[in-house]
């Protein structure tokens, strides 16, 4: 029980900010979650930004752990974190900690959950909890026949009724080979969208978190 409470505790203590502005990285099981070491590198070097990552177990095959500079939660910390009532709710506390969440990259699966409000993993949950009040930032990828699917339309269109902005796609050769519009944008665009919330940010009165 000892052991267990020192590991609930790190999983909260990790939430202790030295940034200004604490980002959140989602990521999905696209083969675009192998840019997320590049992606939190870059947000890590702009001033004042601290990031988090929330991962989906599927994006877990594309990327590797030790090359990520930062805390990464996933499914098993939500449950791990959570014994009894007066336990912290981890996508509570995270949706908490964020001003800005990034999903990056927003695959077609989650995509489809998202829309539909479906929460049934750590990342949707917190996309559920979402205040909206503030950014939340969507980075969709995945194969050009599945991006030309007409329900991928009305998907992206529900997700900017929600208030969410989306970051395109882009036209390029993917992994599979496939010419065509569906890969995630490059991390420098993803990384200027951030910044420009940032700026915003400064730019408002402070308050209190």
């Amino acid at each position: 029980d000892t052991k267990l409470k020192q590991v609930l505790c790190k999983t909260v203590e990790s939430l202790n900010s030295s940034g200004s502005f604490r980002v959140l990285v989602g990521v999905t099981g696209s083969v675009a979650s192998l840019k997320l070491p590049a992606l939190v590198d870059q947000l890590l070097q702009l001033p004042g930004v601290d990031v988090r990552v929330v991962t989906t177990e599927h994006a877990k095959h594309f990327y590797k752990h030790a090359e990520v500079a930062v805390k990464i939660y996933s499914d098993k910390d939500e449950w791990e974190l959570w014994k009894e009532r007066t336990d912290p709710v981890l996508h509570i506390e995270l949706r908490r900690w964020a001003d800005l969440l990034v999903i990056a990259p927003l695959d077609a699966n989650t995509l489809g959950k998202i829309s539909n409000g479906i929460c049934d993993n750590l990342l949707t949950c917190v996309v559920r909890a979402w205040d909206t009040s503030r950014p939340l930032l969507f980075c969709p990828a995945m194969n050009t026949a599945m991006w030309l699917h007409p329900i991928t339309a009305q998907q992206i269109s529900r997700l900017k009724e929600f208030g969410y902005m989306e970051v395109p796609c882009i036209s390029k050769k993917l992994v599979c080979g496939d010419e065509g519009k569906g890969a995630m944008a490059e991390v420098s665009t993803i990384i200027s969208v951030v910044e420009q919330h940032l700026h915003k940010s400064k730019e408002k009165p402070e308050e209190s978190q």
